[in-house]
């Protein structure tokens, strides 16, 4: 949800053409996070050219000019052309230090509309200008108080009260001090005691040349550094001082601000994760990080400069190769073809078959101090949101079994409205792709200050879900860039099915189970490379299905979850209304809606609620039965070779896939879905990568 992106060269030259293009190309990397208007701002002056003496009444004349577009970012990459070109701004200028801005907005207050994008403005002459992600709650308060001071407000959004609140204060200290002596930092500082809420933000302002400010409170922001050696116009020696550490010397360098990595990757590796209450200040080719207390500092009734901190640079784990297509036509195709890889990735040097002892067993590392005490928990509760309760789900049968601990499913959101019981001898697992989806983000907070065991799961290091959890598994399935979660979800399942075996130890009772699920999950990524020669196949089926109307999925025990996800994945992309329902509760209702037109997804691959013909406890053929008698349009998925079985006389359509142990039958089982999702989208002409409405990152509640 909305996108960060900010450019600054020192003692680089650059052309304000490159300039564009790079904020620009920031923009298209952030797309897939999801949005509906975009927007840069740049200055329309070298001011770095002029004396010193000079600058301030230079930028006072010069003000930046900001561009913001709805819609796509190529409707505001031609907006931004045609308007230079009509004012004949020069494209070839030459910029030794330049700090450029860029957005791309998802609605939350006020609809998609120029007015109503980002940059935000504190008024005419942009003194104070504003990109920010997250939400403001007390904006209302803040914005009477701004109107009554004589402030002008234009948009609907929540945002603009922050650079009108930065002018307030600047005008404010100017009065008191009689000179143009604050500095940005103090400014920025004074804004932030105000704010409520969640947010990431970055500041420009023409009364600070060539300076950027960033600070975060709950949304993720982080912080590129292309340093001298890097340079293409520069030699390739190494450099002289430490590269974990931020350089601050005039030697020339670029640094970027970005809300994913995905925009930093192309530019550099070295990315400083900025954390929740610093204040990062760029200037004269320098960076300085502030610490604010939000709770400490809240109430402090002067200008002050809290004391920097020293901070250490990290190195990005991904290739610019991972956020390209390559020869696929969208993303969503190309990570769903990409999953036996991304489970290879995941599982690689956690399994341990043979050696010394020849047994089998699961090394997970962030995890081996906390076994024990996960072992005693009174109970273990698995906390997500969307795909990521989903996959947790899968895999809480496998883990009652092995552990013998209760396991309890919540809902992020459902958890903080009800203020549900988390006891100190519980332990909580929070499962999120991104690592900062807001409400499992604050549902962690909740379970750490009842004392709980927080255990994380997610697939972005340094993500704040990985920072404030106890402990942890990173997925390491890869970047993932289509807004439907295809890869994460598969290798989300094969992380928490790992976890379960480390969490049941190494009983006899149970040894030929736990060897049985680790020779399945090494097999695993061979069995989903065999799912996916269904592509064809699953292509012609999603022609006849294309003009439907609505989906229904049934599954039951370990498919329960496969329903749901497989049903949430036609939602999300095709548009298509689905549902997914265990198949337990058919008679309870969703029996009425069955006819001979509606098509149904049965998933009855070999688990304990699906064996032969003739096998009285057979669920799954009783729930094919009973829907084949009321002349159901039935799809079934089935074991490989038992078409003939579950559809006799070719009653119905079959889609066989390969049988693995059935704790791991879900990660199969969800490839066909994933694929007909995928196929049903392009067909009905709509936006694989980016659906209507969503965002891959939802930040904010």
């Amino acid at each position: 949800m909305c996108g960060i992106f900010a450019y600054l060269n020192y003692n680089v030259h650059r052309e304000r053409r490159y300039i564009l293009e790079v904020l620009f190309n920031g923009l298209r990397r952030l797309e897939y996070r999801g949005y509906d208007s975009s927007g840069i701002c740049i200055d329309s002056s070298d001011l770095a050219s002029v004396p010193v003496d000079q600058s301030i009444i230079h930028s006072k004349s010069f003000r930046p000019l900001v561009f913001r577009q709805e819609g796509n970012i190529e409707k505001l990459v031609k907006s931004v052309y045609e308007e230079v070109a009509a004012t004949d701004l020069n494209l070839e200028e030459l910029f030794p230090i330049h700090a450029g801005i860029a957005h791309t907005r998802w609605a939350t207050h006020g609809e998609p509309a120029p007015r109503n994008s980002h940059p935000q403005s504190s008024g005419p002459g942009n003194e104070f200008l504003v990109i920010h992600n997250g939400i403001v709650t007390n904006y209302e308060v803040l914005k009477e108080t701004l109107v009554r001071h004589g402030f002008t407000f234009e948009s609907e959004t929540d945002t603009e009260v922050i650079p009108k609140l930065a002018k307030f204060v600047f005008d404010k200290a100017n009065e008191v001090g009689g000179d143009e002596s604050v500095t940005f930092s103090q400014v920025v500082i004074e804004v932030m005691r105000h704010l409520e809420g969640a947010y990431a933000l970055i500041f420009k302002s023409r009364h600070y040349p060539n300076e950027l400010i960033a600070c975060k409170r709950g949304s993720p922001l982080i912080l590129g550094v292309r340093v001298s050696y890097e340079l293409n116009e520069q030699s390739n020696s190494e450099p002289l001082y430490d590269p974990k550490f931020l350089p601050n010397n005039d030697d020339p360098k670029e640094l970027f601000f970005s809300s994913d990595a995905n925009a930093v990757v192309e530019h550099t590796k070295k990315v400083l994760v900025i954390e929740d209450g610093e204040v990062v200040h760029i200037k004269d080719g320098g960076v300085t990080i502030l610490r604010f207390d939000h709770g400490k500092d809240k109430h402090s009734g002067s200008l002050t400069r809290p004391a920097s901190v020293q901070r250490a640079l990290s190195v990005l784990d991904m290739e610019v190769e991972q956020i390209n297509k390559g020869n696929y036509e969208h993303y969503m195709q190309k990570e769903i073809h990409e999953q036996p890889e991304s489970l290879r990735t995941t599982m690689r040097g956690r399994l341990i078959r043979g050696g010394s002892c020849k047994a089998k067993s699961v090394l997970l590392g962030g995890l081996k101090d906390h076994l024990k005490t996960i072992r005693r928990s009174r109970r273990i509760v698995f906390i997500g949101c969307g795909t990521s309760y989903n996959a947790a789900l899968a895999v809480r049968p496998i883990l009652e079994e092995l552990s013998g601990v209760p396991v309890t499913m919540e809902v992020a959101s459902d958890l903080l409205d009800r203020q549900g019981p988390i006891y100190r001898e519980d332990t909580a697992v929070f499962v999120s792709q991104s690592g900062e989806t807001a409400d499992t983000l604050h549902a962690l907070h909740y379970a750490r200050e009842n004392g709980a065991l927080c255990v994380g799961i997610t697939n972005t290091v340094g993500s704040a879900i990985s920072r404030n959890t106890h402990c942890g598994v990173h997925i390491n399935a890869g970047c993932e860039i289509g807004v439907a979660s295809t890869k994460a979800y598969t290798s989300q399942i094969a992380v928490m099915a790992m976890l379960a075996l480390a969490i049941g130890g190494d009983t006899i009772s149970n040894q030929a189970r736990r060897e049985a699920i680790i020779d399945g999950l090494v097999d695993l990524p061979n069995k989903v490379r065999e799912v996916l020669k269904l592509d064809e196949e699953i292509k012609d089926l999603a022609k006849l299905l294309m003009a439907e109307q609505s989906l229904l999925v049934f599954g039951r025990g370990y498919n329960y979850a496969t329903a749901l996800e497989g049903a949430l994945k036609v939602k999300e992309v095709a548009l298509m209304h689905s549902e997914g329902i265990i198949a337990g509760e058919m008679k309870h209702g969703p029996l009425a809606l069955v006819d001979e037109n509606l098509p149904i997804v049965v998933i009855a691959t070999h688990d304990a609620c699906f064996r032969h013909f003739g096998i009285p406890d057979s669920k799954q053929q009783s729930v094919i039965q009973q829907l084949h008698a009321r002349k159901g349009r039935l799809i079934v998925m089935c074991s490989k070779g038992e078409a003939s079985l579950v559809c006799p006389g070719g009653s119905c359509r079959a889609i066989e896939v390969p049988q693995v142990e059935d704790c791991l039958q879900p990660v199969v089982n969800i490839v066909p879905l994933q694929l007909l999702a995928y196929h049903l989208t392009v067909l009905r002409g709509y936006n694989v990568d980016q659906p209507r409405n969503l965002a891959k990152s939802v930040t904010t509640q």
